[in-house]
């Protein structure tokens, strides 16, 4: 049986998130605040349907998803206003983990092939209203696809006579007791569409009742009980809390086991204080939630190391890190971490076009504009390739060098980080 998820769906409608497909009353202005909102309810994963209706709105709503994506904790599936490959490529470039082909559409159907080859099967999904389709193009979607989006409800028993491929059902309204029997079908692996809108603020307790009988969902399994780990006198195991993807110490903090289990049964760091003698979920308050993304245990089962994705502040002073009160340090190079070295060359390239400084190179290049930052990024390449050639290794790490850093620039000058980057190689 699959993995049950929750999937909430977000409709865009120029500019703003609205009811339905048929429905176009507006219920919010920030989409990426209701994904986010979505994202703290517990959302499994995230649908995003542009339902624009020009090519102005389609480059607006792609732009949503961009944003989207990169506040998300969850995988977003984008879908919508595919009429060709190129439409594939660009949802997948904004950060979407998957593209959707409607087969109500031919011309859909007959990229199929083409977008599955070129992005990878894990990348497509379809949606579709009637199983016929699916008998029809079964050797195509098999061979081509990873999963669906079943937008009729009632086709359920003849899409899993048809296909085994796992699939989601967009339902409109639903009981919270028919939600539970559909996730009985084995090939349904999720329920989106308005039902899961409406009911998002019972995903922590569906989940609850799914494992209490049987169901499989996305949820933390713990390797170790609360009763393996050493307690101190008051009950408590310390917690050390890191940024995932810098490793930057945010935090110490405590738990108990009821913290622990709230952890382990939201994804998001609850923790005891001991000052007010109560639990406390992490940016129940202030907005600052912390999703873990790794529990550890050390050598002694007395200290809990959490990895987390931390959003906005983790001190309650407004800094990052709790820990900026320098006691004493020595002077050392940090060029053993490669990525700090370009966040800091990075950031003056940034601070260049921001405060320009005279007889300033890199000044020089954002004044001559776009054209001149190209040529000179051809220029770079091209030396790369003789050096390449050249018997000298010291040659090609000078040339990759000086690229590297008119890329930068051209990144400074076109508005893209290197989180841009990073995320975008991550998700190929």
């Amino acid at each position: 049986m699959f993995t049950k998820e929750f999937v909430p769906c977000i409709y865009l409608y120029r500019k703003n998130c609205v009811k339905s497909f048929q429905d176009v009353t507006v219920i919010s202005e920030d989409p990426v605040k209701l994904a986010q909102s979505y994202c703290d309810a517990g959302a499994d994963e995230l649908i995003v349907f542009d339902m624009s209706e020009t090519d102005a709105e389609h480059d607006a709503a792609l732009d949503i998803m961009k944003d989207i994506c990169a506040k998300a904790e969850v995988d977003v599936i984008g879908a919508g206003n595919v009429k060709r490959m190129e439409d594939i490529k660009k949802i997948l470039y904004t950060g979407c983990k998957k593209a959707v082909l409607n087969y109500t559409k031919q011309s859909n159907v007959e990229i199929t092939e083409e977008v599955s080859l070129k992005f990878g099967k894990e990348k497509i999904l379809l949606s579709f209203q009637d199983a016929e389709v699916l008998a029809v193009n079964k050797e195509t979607i098999e061979k081509y696809v990873s999963g669906m989006i079943l937008m009729n409800p009632h086709e359920i028993h003849k899409t899993m006579e048809v296909s085994d491929l796992p699939f989601y059902v967009h339902v409109s309204q639903i009981g919270l007791d028919k939600m539970m029997d559909l996730f009985k079908y084995e090939n349904v692996c999720g329920i989106t569409g308005n039902a899961m809108n409406d009911n998002v603020k019972e995903i922590s307790s569906l989940k609850e009742v799914c494992e209490q009988n049987g169901v499989p969902v996305r949820s933390l399994k713990a390797a170790y009980t609360w009763d393996e780990f050493k307690k101190d006198d008051k009950g408590l195991v310390p917690v050390v809390v890191q940024d995932y993807k810098t490793n930057e110490v945010l935090m110490l903090a405590y738990m108990n086991e009821e913290a622990y289990k709230t952890t382990l049964r939201t994804g998001k760091m609850c923790y005891y204080s001991r000052s007010r003698k109560e639990q406390w979920l992490k940016g129940d308050t202030s907005g600052h939630y912390q999703y873990v993304k790794s529990l550890a245990a050390d050598c002694d089962m007395d200290t809990i190391l959490a990895k987390v994705s931390q959003v906005g502040a983790a001190c309650h002073t407004g800094k990052y890190s709790c820990f900026f009160n320098e006691i004493a340090k020595k002077e050392y190079e940090e060029s053993h971490n490669p990525l700090k070295v370009f966040e800091d060359v990075f950031a003056v390239i940034q601070d260049r076009k921001v405060n320009p400084k005279e007889g300033s190179y890199t000044n020089y290049l954002f004044d001559k504009g776009v054209d001149k930052i190209l040529k000179k990024l051809g220029e770079e390449a091209t030396e790369i390739v003789i050096a390449a050639k050249n018997p000298n290794p010291n040659e090609i790490k000078y040339e990759i060098s000086d690229f590297l850093y008119h890329c930068m620039v051209l990144m400074a000058e076109k508005g893209v980080s290197w989180e841009d980057i990073t995320t975008e190689l991550a998700n190929r």
